[in-house]
């Protein structure tokens, strides 16, 4: 047993063979998980039920685990900005989210780079974030 926050054997594995530069997708039940990323990006799916577990959920563990140069957020075209944004900041103090249009956001997504897609089945809209994995740097 490991002693630490991350045990999920297939996500270890997926991100022990990404480097710098890497993205993982974390997506709502709504995403289209078939054709919204790579089809080499390794897809964990973790959306065993309506509401279980959540982007937040999964994004808690993930910030604990790997170092984070970037976020981009699926964002709508109009209306206010999703209240899950606000979760995302406080899960990310140190970035800045970077807002991309549903569109924008698949192209993103759907990179050669995006080497993780993480199903959930998180109920709430515009609720997908796109990680790009940063340097761990030497001691």
């Amino acid at each position: 047993m490991l002693r630490y926050k991350l045990i999920h054997p297939q996500i270890l594995a997926a991100l022990g063979s990404a480097g710098h530069g890497s993205q993982v997708l974390i997506a709502d039940g709504n995403y289209p998980f078939a054709t919204g990323a790579p089809l080499n990006a390794q897809r964990v799916y973790l959306n065993l039920a309506p509401g279980m577990l959540t982007v937040t959920d999964v994004l808690a563990v993930l910030a604990d685990a790997i170092p984070i140069e970037a976020a981009h957020v699926m964002v709508p075209d109009s209306g206010p900005e999703p209240a899950i944004f606000a979760e995302f900041r406080a899960l990310l103090p140190h970035l800045a989210l970077q807002p991309l249009g549903r569109f924008a956001f698949y192209d993103a997504a759907r990179s050669s780079n995006t080497a993780l897609v993480i199903a959930t089945g998180e109920r709430r809209v515009y609720a997908n974030i796109l990680l790009t994995i940063g340097v761990v740097p030497p001691e």
